[in-house]
């Protein structure tokens, strides 16, 4: 009886780790299979040193190793930033990339490879080859290498497409130089926009991601590339349990222009747009914050010619919905230039489709700047949405090419808090899905008389050459202000 119970005991405070251990997934066989065509990048680039500001290791700050060696390796005589030290030195960095072709073609993230003098991929069998860079795309942090070989291992591509929220993953590379580490994790999120990452429609996942996996590909539980390692979203430096993905068949589009042309051609159209909040989304009466707005119209480009007018919403473009302003760069992006594509745009309470020629972004893009200064505030007193606003004067108007708007002179409560800055210029005031363009004082006082008590007003903001939409909320008229 006794040994009865023990063994009814066994059994019992045995079955949840056996549950739990049937609910681990197994990475041994991918890893197994996978893992051998995951490669280890390290580079050498010379620089200058010796002088003010000279790194005394032989990695810079934002090198993985650079840590590493400041914890760990103590200055060596004859290092740089130390007397006696050599004016060059080699400065090195690591990175992960992976074979996509028997013949030796590697994909792995831009900024790995970037400014290299020297490039060396090391196998898992430890064989060590000499790279060529086939061609780089910044925009997409994507690079495209080549070694002379064959027979080599290769791994199989995904569709990011079917990629589910919280499917396992798993990220093989090189962290702090540590060949073929294996780190697992599940997807995040999808289609996450970064900031100045316009075309790439990022895969979060809390997969450990460190210094040295950059390039290094995702595997889905099919032994699958679906993304490449490329970013983390961090406040120390180390992983903190966001890192992102550039999805794969991105990467192929990129690499396949790289492979045939060297260079990625990208298509424009000429606006500059913004996000459609719900704010925004009640002004010009949309039923939903939907598509991307449009704050400015390139003069002359392939949206000014089809008819796109600022404050135009669009809704479609070449029959794909844009859901939000990040999708548009990277659909009209990936649009050959030259092709004619119809968009469609709501203005004024009702859509519209308009057809334009795409054009091609040029090697490199124009930096905005900020222009001209505003009249030094006076002291007046304020509208209902907490602005002193002025006319501008003929040489204002000369100097700024107005034909119309108002200068912001001073910023106070609401205003301040939607940010509005002196200096700003009033272009036009949106209610209902009109626009209204701003000509005076006067009109602009009657137009926020006429607002409903607490109503939110949306405006037609210039700031240097840029312009965009602020919503701001009024408040009830106050005596003195």
């Amino acid at each position: 009886m006794r040994q009865l119970l023990l063994a009814f005991f066994f059994v019992l405070f045995s079955l949840p780790a056996q549950a739990q251990n049937r609910g681990l997934p197994d990475f041994t066989e991918l890893v197994e299979k996978q893992g051998p065509a995951v490669v280890n990048i390290s580079t050498t680039q010379t620089q200058r040193g010796g002088g003010r500001g000279a790194q005394p290791f032989p990695f810079d700050e934002n090198d993985p190793m650079y840590e590493f060696f400041r914890r760990f390796i103590p200055r060596q005589p004859g290092m740089p930033g130390i007397p006696g030290m050599p004016r060059e030195f080699e400065s090195r960095s690591l990175g992960s990339g992976f074979v996509i072709s028997a013949d030796g073609y590697i994909l792995t993230n831009a900024h790995v490879v970037e400014s290299a003098d020297e490039i060396l991929v090391r196998l898992t069998d430890k064989r060590e080859f000499k790279a060529r860079v086939i061609g780089t795309d910044k925009r997409t942090d994507v690079a495209l290498i080549k070694i002379e070989a064959s027979g080599l291992p290769t791994v199989r591509l995904g569709d990011p497409g079917v990629l589910k929220v919280g499917e396992w993953v798993v990220a093989i590379g090189s962290p702090f130089g540590f060949d073929n580490s294996v780190t697992a994790g599940i997807v995040s999120a999808k289609g996450r926009s970064l900031p100045q990452e316009n075309f790439v429609p990022f895969i979060q996942t809390d997969v450990a991601v460190n210094p040295g996996n950059s390039g290094g590909p995702l595997f889905n539980m099919r032994g699958e590339v679906v993304g490449i390692n490329s970013q983390i979203y961090s406040r120390s430096g180390g992983f903190m349990g966001i890192s992102f993905a550039i999805p794969i068949d991105v990467a192929m589009e990129v690499q396949g222009q790289l492979r045939a042309t060297g260079k990625v051609s990208r298509g424009r159209i000429g606006v500059v747009i913004q996000e459609v909040t719900k704010e925004l989304a009640e002004s010009f009466g949309l039923a939903k914050a939907q598509g991307a707005v449009v704050n400015a119209v390139e003069k002359g480009g392939p949206a000014d010619k089809a008819g796109v007018e600022p404050g135009d919403v669009i809704l479609r473009f070449d029959g794909k919905p844009i859901a939000g302003s990040g999708d548009l760069p990277r659909i009209v992006g990936g649009t050959r230039p030259g092709s004619r594509a119809t968009i469609q745009v709501w203005r004024k309470g009702a859509t519209r489709d308009l057809v334009l020629v795409v054009a091609e972004i040029p090697a490199e893009e124009k930096t905005a700047s900020r222009s001209s200064r505003s009249a030094k505030p006076a002291e007046r007193a304020a509208n209902r949405l907490g602005l002193v606003v002025a006319e501008p004067t003929p040489e204002q108007k000369r100097e700024l090419k107005l034909d119309a708007g108002l200068l912001v002179e001073d910023v106070r409560n609401m205003a301040a808090r939607a940010d509005l800055r002196p200096g700003d210029i009033l272009l036009a005031l949106i209610a209902r899905g009109e626009s209204i363009e701003l000509k005076s004082v006067e009109q602009f006082n009657r137009l926020l008389a006429q607002l409903d008590k607490s109503a939110s007003v949306t405006l037609l903001v210039r700031r240097g050459e840029l312009q965009t939409f602020v919503t701001i909320k009024a408040a009830p008229e106050k005596r003195g202000e």
